[in-house]
């Protein structure tokens, strides 16, 4: 069985990941020259809330992003807080994604600041993806004034690994032949979709880098890992089959929580929501999303559901921004069943673009 999933592997591709260098700092360093070679957060505030994003000035005092703000502020006391401005944020991400078109219609923006690009063929008829990565990455810096970091490889898992070798401002190619030897010398952490607590199971077992991983049997991994088993069996190995798919365009972005003990009164409701407010804060910082509505789900033990939405003027990713918006529509819902499941979601995204066409290309050597 594992000699035939090696066997099937489809074609090589040649995938290009490009990620902005600390985007939204980059952003406001640009906008206000004040703030160059400054440390600087974006998001929160000396007191509250968490940073959505750091300056490399700011990075080299341990300031991460998703780390609260009171964190950062103790690390780096110089520290300047800087109010997202994701209608911005959008409008250079939009310029950066117009060069992308250039090129290919197939790219698969993840967020604001990062894509893929699939260029197996290309536009512009370049006989290298690193070359085309390298012209993308020089037109980005001409043309919108700020630097980007890409990976390339056969496939979108490897190439997105790749592109945080040479931050910032760097490019790394991971060939065909050189994709499995990579992969090997790479610590767990490191591997895109590990987290803390999966790398921290998977060293109890043994396994500290990809070299490790590798030795372990399909069994194994999915006696531990379940469906997830196959999955990393796979990337090791550099077979990762997921297409570029461009018109995968999220509309909302939402977090719910279903509760085995029944939930009955509003104080407890407002705790829970509380819990998922928490949640849905990190994710969408860590994808760079934002939202300017906010709705909130009630499902009731008899499987009945109510919803309400409220729409703002500007974006919303924190916590502190969209959670008393949550506190007032749920003062607006009559509680009178037992509560199963609770959620939250942002929708009218700054992640919401027309799809592009796509046009036939030809194919080049990698």
């Amino acid at each position: 069985m594992e000699d035939k999933i090696m066997e099937n592997q489809s074609e090589e591709r040649k995938i290009i990941h490009i990620d902005m260098d600390a985007f939204y700092a980059s952003v406001e360093q640009m906008d206000n020259p004040d703030l160059k070679g400054k440390p600087i957060a974006v998001g929160g505030s000396k007191l509250r809330g968490v940073v959505a994003a750091a300056s490399y000035e700011a990075r080299k005092f341990g300031v991460k992003s998703a780390m609260p703000s009171s964190t950062a502020a103790r690390l780096c006391p110089d520290l300047i807080f800087v109010r997202p401005r994701f209608d911005r944020y959008q409008e250079i991400s939009a310029q950066i994604k117009a060069i992308f078109y250039e090129y290919t219609d197939l790219v698969e923006p993840l967020s604001l600041d990062e894509a893929f690009l699939d260029v197996t063929t290309n536009k512009k008829g370049f006989p290298s993806a690193t070359l085309l990565a390298k012209e993308i990455r020089e037109r980005i810096f001409e043309e919108v004034g700020l630097t980007a970091s890409a990976g390339i490889s056969i496939n979108k898992f490897t190439a997105k690994i790749a592109s945080d070798v040479n931050k910032p401002n760097g490019q790394l190619t991971v060939g065909p032949d050189e994709v499995e030897a990579f992969l090997e010398k790479l610590p767990i952490e490191r591997f895109f979709g590990i987290g803390k607590v999966t790398a921290s199971k998977m060293k109890e077992l043994g396994v500290r880098n990809g070299k490790d991983l590798k030795k372990k049997s399909m069994t194994f991994l999915t006696q531990h890992f379940g469906k997830q088993g196959l999955h990393f069996y796979n990337i090791v190995r550099g077979i990762h089959r997921s297409q570029v798919k461009p018109d995968r365009i999220r509309k909302s972005f939402a977090v719910e929580h279903t509760y085995f003990s029944e939930i009955y009164s509003k104080r407890k409701i407002l705790e829970k929501l509380e819990e998922i407010a928490v949640d849905l804060e990190r994710r969408m910082e860590k994808r760079s999303i934002a939202g300017k509505c906010v709705s909130i789900k009630v499902k009731y033990s008899d499987f009945t559901t109510q919803t309400r939405a409220k729409t703002i003027a500007e974006f919303m990713w924190n916590k502190a921004d969209f959670f008393p918006l949550v506190e007032g529509l749920l003062d607006h819902l009559e509680v009178e069943k037992p509560v199963r499941l609770l959620g939250i979601s942002l929708s009218k995204l700054n992640t919401e673009e027309d799809e592009p066409d796509r046009d036939k290309q030809l194919t080049l050597q990698f």
